[in-house]
């Protein structure tokens, strides 16, 4: 790049900035004016409200005049938020205000266009843009297309352009660094330069260098279900934010972050992802797992954790791993759909209705009037009509209940103070001793009553332990338990241990969705319609029951999937049939399956030994970034073992900001960490989701990692009795798929044979 064009471009930077700081102060003029505007409206509120509570007219005067300073208020604070964010945007501006140049000609147009592209729009006069924000139509042009003709898509159409320059640049503190002149969507450069950077706690926004295939990714406003399949590092969740807060923006003023949740594999995840959105200047969305989400929706019941599950789906329990493919597939949900209709005409299961530890209304005569309606009623419709029924009664109860001997007992118990209490609330005199305890009694009763009133405004006469466990033995009569090579023993063994949890306060993942979802069923839970977009990360860890119970939770959602299904360590290989049985679930003319191959986490060398651990990884392509070729190393014993680990553990502190050690499950790593500390070795143990990544050492169970990345990855214990089976092939591609500059993989006796794949060229053995 020639002096004269950095020159010239330092120029036009300068300008821009200067720009940018004199809106900068405009706007803390405003932020303080609205700040002394709201503290002299507070100052003077009571001089400035007419007060007058004397008559009638005088009190709505005294209302108007109150709303009136509120109006005011509201206005200075809408001004003062408004006044902040705009100045909180131009400060992060300042340092980089834009990071793209483009010049082109609109058809039909001889005169030449250029257009700077950054975070956010800026503009020193309306509608004169200084800078576009990357989410703008036209900027698409600079992910989506090459130098030439091109077409892109606005509200208003198809727009056709000839692209004469794209231009990019690596600004800081306000000056440019580097500009690279391309014709490709992004210049492999440019790219290079972040990917090799160190890795951090927080995961970065990705707007200066989104490839084509993950810009179709962020734009796509027509598809019911975007389903992303894309290899380990390959910037799939990165995508997905800036797609969020693509959504953000081009339905601004109709879509708020409350309408989008995003269901992320744990929370170590979320706690990483979290500052994206509001680096691009947005608020985050809903974040939660898909733990967290049925917690909170059973609080008296303990929901199988991430360690729980990881130990029970790897289990060599043949029978409880077909248990747990039958609850989590698309026939059980469908079963259980079937199970819940029947229940319009028979079976609903109820609890007698208490007071004083008596029954009032029993179980029987709940079912009478239950089962007393129309066919045509629906389960929420019969349960509202039922506690109708059931409020009518409770309210004739009334004046048979106020001749009881703990009524007398309760009247004349009454103090003075409390029976003055009481009668201030009766308007007149009372006629003679007798009406006035009967107006004490009713008042007595009535109060009493509101106890069972609550027990059946909140249908607590329903009993989802019974109705869950008469689903789970009803489920041989709906379906053919041999399908799934189970016989009618090995379902009733399985229906003991869960009546057993259940007991105890505890329920599997497996067990918790049927849960939810009959509970929503029978008590007419409405759906949640105000959540317009949906996105779930790690989507191959979930099953397709749960998709079914969150596309019925969650009915106007968009939703948007993304995974690999190369990385399955929960579902395994069932994680290989849930697209199949997701496109039963959407409309197909409106479902978007996007592939991405190519990886960008790893260097070339990293990249090209994990692919061989599939056997279909030759599909992944790795980026052309150099590094070491993985090491693999065998030891005879755990001190020889451990003496390497502390020597490479040394040797990373010196290269690299985090190295992390995965191990298999969280016993292993308590083990390991426990031998570091006795070596005098500082590491972080990452025992539970709720922990925050720091840098430096950290040792991490294998099911924690999903998602994330870091500089040096040592795959601790890789031995052959630990990773002894297929059935552990996509734990180890995950494990080695978290290192984006070095691979180390640590044996003892003999290493893993799911490593026979790779071929010997591509890494060195020790």
């Amino acid at each position: 790049m020639t002096d004269s064009i950095k020159k010239y471009e330092q120029a036009h930077l300068d300008e821009v900035v200067q720009k940018i700081k004199a809106a900068e102060t405009a706007a803390a003029k405003k932020i303080s004016k609205t700040e002394k505007d709201k503290a002299d409206i507070n100052k003077n509120f009571y001089n400035d409200v007419r007060l007058n509570t004397s008559t009638y007219s005088g009190m709505m005067e005294t209302s108007v005049s109150i709303r009136q300073q509120q109006q005011m208020l509201e206005e200075r604070e809408n001004s003062w938020q408004h006044a902040t964010d705009e100045y909180a945007k131009l400060k992060k501006m300042e340092d980089t205000p834009y990071f793209a140049r483009l010049d082109f000609e609109e058809s039909g147009e001889n005169k030449a266009e250029t257009i700077y592209i950054g975070l956010g729009s800026f503009t020193d006069s309306p509608d004169h843009y200084l800078v576009y924000d990357w989410r703008a139509p036209i900027s698409s042009i600079y992910y989506d297309s090459k130098i030439g003709n091109v077409t892109y898509e606005t509200p208003m159409g198809t727009q056709s352009v000839n692209v004469t320059l794209k231009r990019q640049f690596q600004i800081k503190n306000s000056k440019i660094k580097t500009i690279f002149d391309t014709d490709q969507v992004v210049g492999d450069q440019m790219l290079l330069d972040n990917l090799n950077g160190k890795s951090s706690t927080k995961m970065k926004s990705i707007v200066t260098t989104i490839q084509k295939e993950q810009n179709q990714i962020i734009r796509d406003t027509s598809s019911d279900l975007l389903f992303v399949q894309g290899a380990a590092g390959s910037g799939k969740t990165a995508a997905v934010l800036q797609r969020i807060a693509f959504l953000l923006y081009r339905y601004r003023g109709k879509l708020t972050s409350s309408q989008v949740i995003l269901f992320s594999p744990n929370q170590l995840f979320n706690d990483y992802i979290n500052q994206v959105l509001p680096e691009l200047g947005e608020q985050n969305m809903v974040q939660m797992t898909y733990y967290q989400y049925s917690s909170i929706r059973v609080p008296h019941l303990k929901v199988e954790n991430l360690s729980q599950r990881f130990l029970e789906d790897n289990s060599d329990d043949t029978n409880l791993r077909n248990i747990n493919t039958l609850k989590n597939s698309l026939d059980f949900f469908k079963a259980e759909t079937v199970y819940a209709n029947h229940l319009n005409k028979e079976d609903m299961r109820f609890k007698n209705i208490m007071f004083n530890k008596e029954v009032f209304i029993p179980k029987e005569k709940i079912a009478e009037i239950y089962y007393s309606f129309n066919e045509n009623y629906n389960l929420r419709n019969r349960l509202s009509a039922t506690k109708e029924r059931l409020i009518k009664m409770l309210n004739r109860r009334v004046k048979a209940e106020m001749k009881k001997k703990w009524v007398e007992d309760a009247v004349q118990s009454l103090s003075r103070e409390q029976i003055q209490a009481v009668q201030s609330t009766h308007p007149d005199e009372f006629q003679n001793a007798d009406k006035e305890f009967d107006f004490l009694a009713k008042h007595i009763v009535i109060g009493a009553f509101r106890r069972v009133r609550k027990q059946i405004v909140h249908a607590r006469f329903l009993s989802i332990n019974n109705q869950f466990v008469h689903f789970l033995k009803s489920l041989p009569h709906i379906l053919d338990l041999a399908k799934y090579n189970l016989n009618a023993a090995d379902w009733q063994a399985n229906i003991e241990k869960t009546v057993a949890g259940i007991k105890n306060g505890a329920i599997s993942m497996s067990d918790v969705s049927a849960y939810l979802y009959l509970f929503d069923k029978i008590s007419g839970k409405r759906p949640k319609t105000d959540i317009r977009y949906l996105f779930i990360d790690e989507v191959q860890d979930y099953t397709a029951f749960q998709m079914a119970f969150l596309k019925f939770t969650f009915p106007r959602a968009r939703f948007t999937l993304l995974g690999d299904l190369n990385q399955a360590i929960f579902t395994h290989e069932n994680s290989h049939h849930l697209l199949k049985e997701l496109g039963t679930m959407f409309n197909p003319e409106k479902t978007n399956v996007v592939q991405l191959t190519k990886s960008y986490r790893s260097t070339e060398q990293i990249t090209d030994f994990t692919k061989h651990i599939l056997g279909d990884g030759e599909a992944i392509e790795a980026f052309a970034r150099e590094g070491e070729k993985p090491l693999v190393e065998v030891y005879n014993d755990d001190a020889a073992a451990i003496t390497h680990l502390k020597d490479k553990i040394a040797l990373d502190q010196q290269k690299h900001d985090t190295t992390t050690i995965i191990c298999k499950t969280l016993a292993e790593c308590k083990t390991l960490y426990a031998e570091l500390q006795a070596n005098n070795i500082e590491a972080n143990l990452i025992q539970t989701e709720n922990q925050r990544l720091l840098k430096g050492t950290l040792i991490i169970p294998s099911y924690l990692a999903k998602g994330l990345e870091f500089d040096s990855v040592i795959m601790w214990d890789a031995s052959a009795d630990v990773y002894s089976d297929e059935s552990d092939r996509q734990l180890v591609y995950t494990i080695c798929t978290r290192a984006m500059h070095e691979l180390t993989i640590i044996a003892k006796h003999a290493v893993t044979p799911i490593l026979d794949r790779v071929p010997k060229e591509l890494y060195i053995m020790k």
